[in-house]
């Protein structure tokens, strides 16, 4: 046998030895409970392999963020489809029409953009029409309210309910 060979042998059953030796410590440590109640404990592991890619605090931001970075048609869709909702959380109709005429002005714009990605085939929104709309979904919510008001078999809090509850505290 040659020396480089007899040290090779050497240094891998040194390595055996140390693994086996960490190993046991380890088993130690578990058994003395030196990892029990460890900060993180029962919380999933982040994924480790994001250090090496160059862009790993840009996609943390985005997830952490919640940022979404959709191409412009994309976007206006999915802010069409909740478009209502945000419409009827408005107060004022001045300030339901200046919120469709913001949506039609970004739609115009991303279809003049000549830019890659799927084509922008959101519609425009009438704004009178929209305005009329909200109004008419207005109504119906105070005519909805009204009738859970006047509704006998609904089971109403006792008068004075919270006041006896903030005095508790």
């Amino acid at each position: 046998m040659t020396q480089d060979s007899e040290e090779q042998q050497a240094r891998d059953r040194r390595v055996g030895q140390q693994a086996r030796w960490v190993d046991l410590e380890v088993q130690r440590a578990i058994a003395r409970g030196d990892f029990d109640d460890l900060p993180g404990a029962g919380r999933p592991i982040e994924d480790l392999g994001d250090e090496h890619d160059p862009d790993w605090w840009l996609k943390r931001l985005i997830e952490r963020e919640r940022i979404s970075v959709l191409p412009p048609a994309l976007a206006l869709r999915t802010e069409d489809a909740r478009l209502r909702d945000e419409l009827d959380a408005l107060g004022s109709a001045e300030q339901v029409r200046e919120a469709v005429e913001d949506f039609n002005q970004r739609v115009i714009e991303a279809r003049r953009q000549l830019q890659g990605g799927p084509p922008v085939v959101t519609a425009l929104r009438d704004v009178e029409a929209e305005v009329s709309l909200w109004r008419e979904r207005g109504e119906e919510r105070r005519r909805s309210r009204q009738r859970e008001r006047d509704d006998p078999t609904r089971r109403r809090r006792p008068r004075g309910f919270l006041r006896r509850t903030r005095r508790a505290d």
